[in-house]
């Protein structure tokens, strides 16, 4: 998930960066320096960036959110989380939404522009707070049901947080994974145990595929996606069970606080587009996970000897102005009659109404850079929350309220349609792969 090309463009305008463009590479980032000039054009660009700038929206239950990053071992197969969790009371909220600079520049290098861009979206979105406290201790004294999260083509852990500290404000921990299969825009590992005792990074940055190469490379890389995820449950059920690990970040949070505190036979898997397609491969091959949500499922790299090995009930939440008939039709395919299916689609609702981003503008640069749709931003993250938890509800068992949105899970709500409002028998089907879907991903 990430800024639309339209956005670029208009901050290009605005810094005049295409009057020298030259490849993303070319130049170390982090060596470049920019001119008195350049920050005189940023601050103007950050004078009307802010005027319509919103923030991340609170979790609406009743918990105190906490949050930490954890990576165990430091290669490039380590795993690396973003956890929400419910905490101790807290209203101290001081979690850096994207710590680093380098993600900014993955997102430049995902969207095809000039690598001065993340320096720019940096400067702009750098300090933006998410509604959590950094490291607050866990709420002790419960077990909690486990999600883990898996973020879309160009995304990373920390950009679904409005998700992620809602479910944790509903008493959920959430593990909202990293994926270093190369859909990330950014992350990073050690290259060895001194560099990840000094905190000295190695960055991997979004790998580029040929168009002939897309479909093979998919399927690939939701398969690596879908051990990611498992290998996630094995981290947080090893911490569960008191067993010994130490997270290489340099974070205040001692993560043997969360021994005994997953309730081990409630556990979902979340995912968003390209993550959307990582939960169907995730349920196939891990019966760990007792049911999955598929936020505007990107179904591409979706194997089609899946379609009898998911037993696990499914959820399709999707957009109504990202879906198109192939996309559509895939879904439909895991309708079976001896399998619980549900499928609602949020009206006037854009790709980009699942991540954070949708709350980062205004609603007038947020509608020209379809970051948001005809709906409400937070009408829409709550829909998709509340039908969420429904569903979470009824197939991990919970004994909460949430059945109270129940008939949101039907598509019974004047934002939601039942189904789909593809007509998957009359409309030609676009070609999964394609260049125009390509572009509306993420």
């Amino acid at each position: 998930m990430a800024v639309p090309k339209l956005h670029v463009f208009l901050c290009l305008c605005s810094c005049f960066l295409l009057a020298h463009p030259f490849d993303w590479q070319d130049i170390n980032p982090v060596a470049h320096t920019k001119s008195s000039a350049w920050a005189d054009k940023i601050q103007i660009l950050m004078a009307a960036t802010h005027f319509e700038h919103t923030k991340i929206p609170r979790g609406n239950g009743s918990y105190s959110v906490g949050c930490t990053d954890l990576m165990v071992d430091y290669t490039d197969k380590s795993t690396f989380l973003r956890l929400y969790y419910p905490s101790q009371n807290n209203d101290h909220f001081d979690t850096v939404w994207i710590p680093n600079q380098e993600y900014f520049f993955g997102i430049s290098k995902f969207i095809g522009t000039h690598w001065l861009m993340g320096k720019i979206l940096n400067i702009i979105y750098g300090s933006m707070r998410v509604p959590a406290h950094w490291n607050a201790p866990l709420k002790t004294g419960e077990k909690y049901p486990l999600i883990v999260f898996s973020h879309g083509l160009g995304a990373f852990r920390t950009i679904y947080s409005a998700i992620g500290v809602d479910l944790a404000s509903h008493g959920f921990i959430v593990a909202a994974v990293e994926h270093r299969d190369g859909s990330a825009s950014a992350t990073y590992y050690f290259h060895d145990q001194s560099a990840a005792e000094i905190g000295n990074k190695s960055w991997l940055y979004l790998k580029t595929l040929k168009q002939e190469e897309e479909v093979t490379a998919r399927k690939d890389q939701v398969r690596q996606r879908a051990k990611e995820c498992s290998q996630a449950l094995d981290l947080m059920l090893d911490i569960d069970r008191g067993q010994p690990v130490k997270n290489l970040l340099d974070v205040e949070f001692d993560v043997r606080q969360l021994q005994g505190s997953i309730d081990r036979d409630k556990i979902a898997v979340i995912g968003h587009s390209f993550g959307g397609a990582t939960v169907i491969h995730s349920l196939s091959e891990d019966q760990r996970f007792r049911c999955g949500v598929a936020l505007d499922a990107w179904m591409l790299p979706v194997a089609d000897d899946l379609y009898f090995k998911v037993p696990q009930p499914l959820f399709f939440i999707n957009s109504e102005h990202f879906q198109f008939s192939s996309n559509i039709m895939k879904m439909k395919k895991f309708f079976l009659p001896d399998k619980e299916r549900k499928m609602i689609t949020i009206m006037g609702a854009v790709h980009h109404n699942f991540a954070d981003f949708t709350f980062v503008t205004g609603k007038i640069m947020g509608q020209m850079l379809k970051l948001k749709g005809d709906i409400d931003s937070k009408v829409a993250i709550d829909l998709t929350d509340r039908a969420s938890l429904a569903f979470l509800q009824k197939h991990l068992g919970l004994h909460k309220d949430f059945d109270q949105w129940d008939p949101l899970v039907e598509g019974n709500d004047k934002h939601l349609a039942p189904g789909s409002t593809i007509d998957t028998v009359t409309q030609p089907t676009t070609p999964q792969n394609s260049t125009t879907e390509k572009q509306n991903l993420d």
